[in-house]
């Protein structure tokens, strides 16, 4: 393994470092900045891209890079930093943090589960998907503000509450598709392999 991306998620945005180059930037986490990451993480061949599983923030991104033919890991917070703390890097900042995930992978050297191609196809359908309510939602939202009618706004309001309920219901199939794949790292005892790390 030799070029290894951490992505350190938030709501709003991803961290990235990218090792063992150090180089440090971030994206929005959102279908534009994933887009840009995924583009740019396939120009310089990346070999895996970790991301802590942080309550379903990573969702976008682990399914967006994974559409994308990406390796992607998604790896327990508690063993991330439990390394962090056995390497004495108890800084808490996204940039580190982010750096902090990437040299966890290169250390414990998961073995490297790529995803079957009907698992990619799968996923990049839902992501295209979830791009289009997505745009379907800044469209009707759009709409909203320029209605004067009172019978009209009504519609949009109606369309959009559908829109989101959808948008959910997409999320929650993404979640328990990434969960049941390869990339869900989560449940394994990684550390073990990393000498005086337990």
């Amino acid at each position: 393994m030799e070029i290894v991306v951490g992505i350190d998620v938030s709501k709003e945005r991803l961290d990235v470092a990218i090792l063992p180059q150090e180089e440090v930037f971030a994206v929005g986490n959102d279908h534009a900045g994933i887009d840009e990451l995924a583009e740019r993480l396939k120009g310089i061949g990346v070999d895996a891209i970790a991301l802590e599983a942080t309550g379903g923030f990573e969702m976008l991104a682990v399914a967006g890079l994974s559409a994308a033919g990406l390796t992607v890991l998604v790896v327990n917070p508690a063993q991330v930093r439990a390394y962090a703390h056995a390497i004495g890097r108890r800084a808490k900042t996204d940039p580190i943090d982010a750096a902090v995930i990437a040299a966890f992978v290169l250390a414990t050297k998961p073995e490297i589960r790529p995803l079957r191609d009907a698992e990619t196809q799968a996923l990049s359908e839902l992501v295209a998907r979830r791009r289009q309510i997505v745009q379907m939602v800044v469209a009707e939202e759009n709409r909203l503000r320029m209605a004067l009618a009172k019978q009209a706004q009504k519609s949009i309001k109606r369309l959009l509450t559908a829109l989101r309920r959808e948008l959910e219901s997409l999320d929650a199939d993404l979640d328990s598709h990434i969960r049941k794949s390869p990339v869900w790292r989560v449940r394994e005892a990684l550390l073990t392999s990393v000498p005086g790390v337990g």
